[in-house]
């Protein structure tokens, strides 16, 4: 859990968590509550354009070893001369804020991506050269999917199959080279990843999504591709505890939060 305080005429702050269902549980329980005998407003937090662009048809390029001081303005800037960039972003550790060491670049065009990932290859960006690679495997030819008999999943069908609270997707049949990082790989373009989890000697993973949906178009998008030579399986993951498990420690959280002095323009 994370807090963004703006001291201003207008106090307002941004809390993250890392459950989705936490955060539910504090936007329930907090809206309307009086703090310091002041009612407090609670909302989801959206971008400014209002409504994040579904880039999920776009083609995305992994960049990898990027220099701790590198950010999202620089690697897009970096990748802009090959195209029309829909979306770019440098990955960063939820708990320390520090990058990763790896980001993603969307295209709009496909032709613009691979001419991204062949010329940038290697290129020195900050302090290190950089790795570059389609952040996805690519989905199997059709006769590829009938020798597999892999059904092509609907997504109408999946988002329905377990309750909206469960954000964790399963990914098996991975017998080697499965790792963190190639999950990260994988399903980043889906949305917002808040938890993976990997064992390799079994050959599965499970990931953890902010929202229902992205996981339901993971599954969708991934199950049946082919990663590191495997067929893949991806279905829902067992569900997490009750989203009311720590609902007194959201209360606190927030009550302690707001204990700040007040503002006032002079």
């Amino acid at each position: 859990m994370q807090s963004h305080l703006h001291t201003s005429n207008d106090p307002y702050c941004f809390v993250e968590f890392y459950e989705h269902r936490d955060a539910a549980a504090a936007l329930a329980a907090m809206n309307g509550r009086k703090i310091l005998g002041k009612e407090v407003k609670v909302n989801w937090a959206t971008t400014p354009s209002s409504q994040k662009k579904d880039t999920s048809n776009h083609f995305h390029v992994f960049v990898g070893d990027l220099s701790p001081e590198i950010t999202t303005e620089d690697i897009k800037s970096a990748f802009a001369p090959f195209g029309k960039i829909s979306d770019a972003r440098v990955v960063k550790d939820m708990a320390t804020g520090k990058s990763k060491g790896y980001g993603f670049v969307s295209f709009y065009n496909k032709l613009d991506a691979e001419n991204a990932i062949v010329h940038m290859g290697g290129q020195w960006l900050g302090g290190r050269q950089i790795r570059t690679n389609w952040a996805t495997r690519k989905p199997p030819a059709p006769k590829s999917t009938q020798e597999n008999n892999t059904k092509q999943l609907r997504f109408e069908d999946v988002v329905n199959q377990s309750s909206p609270k469960n954000c964790t997707v399963y990914c098996g049949g991975i017998a080697s080279g499965l790792t963190d990082q190639l999950m990260r790989q994988t399903f980043s373009p889906f949305g917002q990843i808040m938890e993976i989890r990997v064992f390799p000697e079994k050959g599965y993973s499970f990931v953890r999504f902010s929202t229902h949906e992205s996981a339901a178009h993971a599954i969708v998008s991934v199950n049946g591709t082919t990663i590191e030579g495997h067929v893949v399986k991806c279905y829902w993951g067992k569900e997490s505890p009750d989203m009311t498990k720590n609902f007194q420690q959201v209360i606190g959280f927030f009550t302690a939060l707001f204990k700040v002095p007040s503002y006032k323009s002079t």
